[in-house]
């Protein structure tokens, strides 16, 4: 959802320039900046970018060169200026003092530019339009440059995650054995007369559950499954809601890794599912960066 793009345009004489720049954001929410000969127009900017920018904080300029470097109005409205000199002329009977014009320069009407009191023609107003879908090409542009690199960065990630749980089947074959033997060294230690009493076939029942259910295989298949399919869901191509899409898949990966910590019961295998969560966790926070 990030993006910036820029274009300028001469329209009516003057050289106007168009930002659109945003940041993430759950729904749209736009400030836009105008120039006091666009204002009249607001609404219907604020729609054409809509269409284009389904949702973050969106902030759109659309300026005249000059006065967004001054920061000053381009002319005074000196006829209104005059009006009001004449009328305290002729209220007073003297000449204006300059402490008097000094307040009359400062009036609403006389600061206000030839600009804000000026309609656009239907050829400004296309020209405007066109410049502001110029702009959101270049916006759009640059998000696709940054996907791709958010793309790469994903696949970087997830090889990562893959090669960390190809490491857990070497501790994995061995931890089922090791249980077993824990146990048996457990039993062993129990009295003579208690070691009488046990039921050996439902102790070897027991056994079997206990080790079924720390046995690990359905995490790792699914935990591989939600990787192939993280993958597949960025070669969709550029769509809305694949950010959510994604986002989601996240979540699902991160309930087998947690749940593949809590089975493991081996020191090795833990110190490789913090690594699986520290990088799935760096995948989480880039994924708010796609739409």
């Amino acid at each position: 959802m990030t993006g910036y793009g820029k274009a300028e345009s001469q329209i009516g004489g003057r050289k106007i320039v168009c930002e659109i720049r945003s940041l993430n954001s759950k729904a749209i929410e736009m400030s836009v900046r105008l120039a006091p000969m666009f204002r009249a127009k607001e609404l219907d900017l604020r729609s054409l970018v809509s269409k284009r920018v389904e949702r973050g904080k969106v902030d759109l300029v659309v300026v005249e060169e000059q006065s967004a470097l001054s920061g000053q109005p381009s002319a005074l409205n000196w006829t209104a200026a005059k009006e009001y000199a004449r009328q305290y002329g002729e209220q007073f009977g003297e000449p204006v003092p300059a402490e008097v014009m000094a307040a009359i320069m400062r009036l609403p009407d006389v600061t206000k530019t030839q600009d804000e009191t000026s309609e656009l023609t239907d050829e400004e107003w296309q020209a405007v339009q066109e410049l502001v879908e110029k702009t959101l090409d270049a916006y759009d542009a640059f998000r696709i440059q940054e996907g791709a690199a958010l793309q790469a960065m994903f696949t970087e990630k997830l090889d990562g995650i893959a090669a960390l749980l190809a490491e857990v089947e070497p501790y994995e074959k061995g931890r089922v054995a090791k249980i077993k033997e824990r146990l048996e060294q457990n039993l062993a230690q129990l009295s003579a007369q208690t070691q009488a009493e046990i039921d050996r076939n439902r102790l070897e029942q027991e056994m079997i559950y206990y080790l079924e259910k720390l046995d690990i295989t359905e995490e790792k298949v699914r935990l591989a499954n939600h990787i192939k399919y993280f993958r597949e869901t960025m070669s969709e191509g550029v769509r809305s809601g694949v950010g959510k899409k994604l986002g989601f898949i996240a979540q699902e990966m991160g309930r087998e890794i947690n749940t593949l910590g809590s089975k493991s019961n081996q020191s090795e295998m833990q110190i490789i599912v913090v690594k699986m969560k520290d990088i799935l966790e760096q995948i989480k926070e880039q994924v708010l960066n796609v739409l």
